[in-house]
């Protein structure tokens, strides 16, 4: 297999493993999010106060969170983008270098 292909071999298993990941977090959240009623409502524990409400709000917006790092920012974000930005720093150290380099000869031939 190639370099390149491997990369992009390497990529897709990464981002099919962060998909997994979302899922599974997903059901792990859903199934949680039913113990913890069950726990609340007809275990009766602490039933004065609907706690249950608090944490399946809180592990929501980590779960909303998780969604949108995988699925948003990493399909906008990724090796493609990477590598054009790299270009760009890279391109950018160079015309400085340039510049740097012009500015020392200057002073050189000046002397």
């Amino acid at each position: 297999m190639e370099k390149n292909q491997h990369e992009l071999f390497e990529y897709a298993r990464k981002r099919v493993k962060q998909k997994k990941r979302v899922y599974l977090h997903f059901i792990l959240f859903f199934v949680s999010s039913v113990f913890l009623f069950i726990i609340n409502k007809i275990l009766k524990i602490d039933e004065t106060d609907d706690w249950y409400l608090w944490a399946i709000t809180a592990w929501g917006f980590i779960f909303v969170l998780h969604f949108i790092k995988v699925f948003v920012t990493e399909s906008f974000i990724n090796k493609t983008w990477e590598r054009e930005q790299i270009e760009k720093l890279v391109a950018r150290q160079e015309r400085r270098i340039d510049q740097l380099e012009k500015k020392l000869q200057k002073e050189n031939s000046a002397l």
